[in-house]
């Protein structure tokens, strides 16, 4: 038990100093995205390289920021960890973090809300999960004790959920070096052997698929229960305090926009390939996320409990306070 607290212990150290060290790298973005434009509220949205942010694209392509008097930018970032310390620092004044990366953050310290919910499980969205380098297989996942496996980041959705699978499979997830790769970097790590499987989803996962520098050792996130957020909207209770109207105004604007993409999928999917670069032939494939605008109390408390059960929290987050009204 001793050894699990200072391992916790380390971790939350390891949190703190990523954050520090994400803050300092945000501090050059779009330092002028706060404020007013012409009237309109000035919104530096951060995103990563995933379709789970379609309804954010979409918003931005069919003008449902602009009609509600919002001036949007769509800002990519490399590394989802990297977000609370962005918004943190002004850089970003809406952020698409995990849930998982939420929580650590608020758990940190960081006084942070959720003003709309982005991605979520689906059992007809299959194509997420555990891809291993050609050559290498696993007959059960006990296998994976010893190998490197590399994560979009370290504490994030998929990171937690593949540490909850081994934990259900009886695995010993502390027996698996998980290191952070990012998406765009994962297909050619496997080429070169420098991991041995990754987890990922969607585009990432179709284009490593045919790319053939991988293959899929397992499903695994068609396992989860149905309408768990793998991604959110989030923002400084400050800022989201001082710019009420235009926190509701983008929670409508990405519920507008979740709709539109469920009547007029491939528009949606345009508007995909326009935000995240991807061949034509992986966009084609590309299996649209659900989307999961409102978020409720019941949703982040799966995620409060998945993280308590890991020890990645030291304190019992209020889920009814982390969620915008």
């Amino acid at each position: 038990m001793l050894a699990s607290r200072r391992r916790a212990m380390g971790g939350r150290k390891m949190l703190q100093r990523r954050s520090l060290a994400g803050l300092m790298a945000a501090a050059p973005l779009l330092l002028s995205g706060a404020g007013r434009a012409q009237g309109r509220t000035r919104i530096n949205l951060g995103y990563t390289a995933t379709a789970d942010f379609l309804a954010a694209f979409v918003a931005k392509d069919q003008g449902f920021f602009e009609k509600r008097g919002l001036d949007v930018t769509l800002t990519l970032v490399a590394l989802n960890s990297t977000i609370p310390a962005a918004m943190l620092g002004g850089s970003l004044q809406i952020g698409g973090p995990t849930p998982s990366v939420l929580l650590q953050a608020v758990d940190g310290g960081l006084d942070l809300v959720v003003v709309a919910g982005s991605g979520a499980t689906n059992p007809r969205v299959t194509d997420g999960g555990l891809l291993l380098r050609m050559g290498l297989e696993m007959a059960q996942p006990q296998d994976l004790v010893g190998k490197k496996i590399g994560v979009p980041g370290l504490g994030a959705f998929l990171h937690v959920l593949a540490r909850q699978w081994l934990i259900e499979k009886g695995v010993d997830w502390k027996r698996v070096a998980f290191v952070e790769v990012p998406f765009a970097q994962m297909s050619d790590m496997l080429r070169a052997g420098t991991v041995d499987g990754v987890i990922t989803s969607g585009q990432s996962m179709a284009r490593i698929v045919q790319a053939r520098t991988g293959h899929v050792a397992s499903r695994f996130l068609a396992e989860l229960p149905p309408g768990i957020p793998s991604t959110l909207y989030a923002a400084t209770r400050q800022w989201a305090t001082a710019n009420a109207g235009a926190a509701k105004a983008f929670q409508e604007a990405i519920t507008e926009a979740a709709a539109f993409a469920e009547a007029q999928p491939e528009k949606a999917r345009e508007s995909v390939g326009r935000h995240i670069r991807m061949p034509a032939e992986v966009l084609k494939a590309l299996v649209l996320p659900a989307q999961s605008p409102v978020i409720t109390d019941r949703q982040l408390q799966y995620w409060v409990d998945v993280m308590a059960g890991q020890e990645m929290l030291r304190t019992k987050p209020d889920v009814a306070r982390l969620i915008l009204r």
